[in-house]
């Protein structure tokens, strides 16, 4: 089994991949793309970001137990298997 999810961006939205299970939601108008995976810490996520406004890019961070609960998901059944998170834009 993969034991990787993967994040990436579009638009105005962030999205979150695992397995057959994609979240996708609501992010900064200004956000280009997510740049490095600083930490992932079960549902927690430190990561590098690059936005149009700022030539730096800064740490966000993101907590996506909030997005699970709001979706009625299982959280720990979802976040168990997870053991890094990887960056990828096509």
């Amino acid at each position: 089994m993969n034991h990787t999810a993967i994040l990436s961006s579009f638009d105005k939205y962030t999205t979150f991949s695992f397995g057959d299970k994609k979240l996708t939601f609501r992010t900064c108008d200004n956000l280009e793309r997510y740049t490095k995976i600083n930490l992932w810490d079960a549902g927690y996520i430190e990561v590098m970001a690059k936005y149009k406004h700022n030539k730096e890019e800064i740490e966000e961070y993101i907590d996506l137990i909030p997005v699970l609960e709001g979706l009625y998901m299982d959280k720990e059944k979802f976040l168990a298997p997870i053991k890094e998170v990887k960056i990828e834009y096509v």
